[in-house]
């Protein structure tokens, strides 16, 4: 484990397990072919470093009690960390040859292991048509998910009917920092997750740990959610389409978005960010949650 200069733990190789015997011993398609093929229309990205995984488990805080939601447990490398805790998983695999194998990879990296694997079930399904009513109440989230559909991953876990108690992803690092930006440097991304839960930065994963390796590095965030949201006292749907609104031209100051948006006189939104203090040249990146919230109580 290694510290840069502004803070940031970066992960080193612990126990190794990224040796390629371990690697041709693990099936994708069958047992009988053991070939690794990540599917790049997937995005898959496999990790296999012990010491990582580990880091990653403890983060995310999984233990006997809880039951976890794993998102593409893939070849099994992260299931196998986190059924060494005791926690029980829900894993729900798209790829119907993973899904497959996946108990037989498992006892690969555990060594046996058949009383682990009682503790997991297996759903061979689409994460994004998952009916999350299916998963016990104050579930975790534990994962190493696809870059490209960040996004839309955390807004279903962030907005299901049954939310989960903490989600930890190991995703994309640019995203994981936006995801916990601080006022002043806010994205949509970052309110609409922030709005919902606190948001922790764990250790950065660096490219070369994974197979394939990615084009950029990777981090762990954590989200812990809050009982009650930060705009509970409001109407949601509005205040994210205010939100929506005043991004709509970053470049842009966010009283001309809001202005043209709402169909309201600069001069009215003028005098709103008078009233609230906010200055009149500030981009929407600047406000925090509390200024959207106060301008939606003014406007919508």
């Amino acid at each position: 484990m290694v510290c840069d200069v502004d803070g940031n733990v970066h992960l080193s190789s612990g126990k190794e397990t990224t040796g390629g015997n371990l690697m041709k011993s693990l099936s994708v398609k069958n047992s009988e072919n053991p070939e690794i093929r990540a599917d790049k229309s997937l995005g898959q990205h496999f990790l296999f470093d012990q010491g990582i995984l580990t880091e990653i488990v403890n983060f995310a805080g999984a233990s006997s009690n809880d039951v976890i939601l794993e998102i593409g447990p893939g070849l099994g490398s992260l299931t196998a960390e986190i059924l060494r805790t005791g926690a029980k998983i829900l894993a729900v695999e798209y790829d119907k040859n993973l899904a497959e194998n996946l108990p037989l990879n498992i006892q690969k990296f555990i060594g046996g292991g058949d009383d682990l694997l009682q503790n997991l079930e297996i759903i061979n399904a689409d994460f994004l048509q998952f009916d999350l009513n299916q998963v016990p109440q104050n579930y975790k989230v534990v994962a190493n998910i696809p870059y490209y559909i960040t996004a839309k991953i955390v807004k279903k876990l962030l907005t299901a009917d049954n939310k989960p108690k903490t989600i930890t992803l190991l995703i994309q690092k640019e995203v994981a920092e936006r995801l916990a930006a601080g006022d002043g440097d806010l994205s949509i991304l970052a309110i609409s997750a922030q709005v919902y839960s606190r948001v922790t930065l764990g250790p950065i994963v660096q490219r070369e740990f994974f197979n394939p390796a990615p084009k950029v590095h990777s981090q762990v965030v954590k989200m812990e959610l809050y009982d009650k949201n930060l705009i509970s006292d409001i109407n949601e749907k509005e205040f994210f389409r205010l939100v929506k609104i005043g991004f709509s031209s970053p470049r842009k100051k966010v009283l001309r978005n809001l202005s043209g948006g709402l169909q309201e006189s600069p001069d009215k939104i003028r005098e709103i960010f008078t009233k609230l203090d906010i200055p009149e040249n500030a981009r929407a990146e600047n406000l925090t949650i509390d200024d959207w919230k106060n301008i939606h109580n003014d406007v919508m």
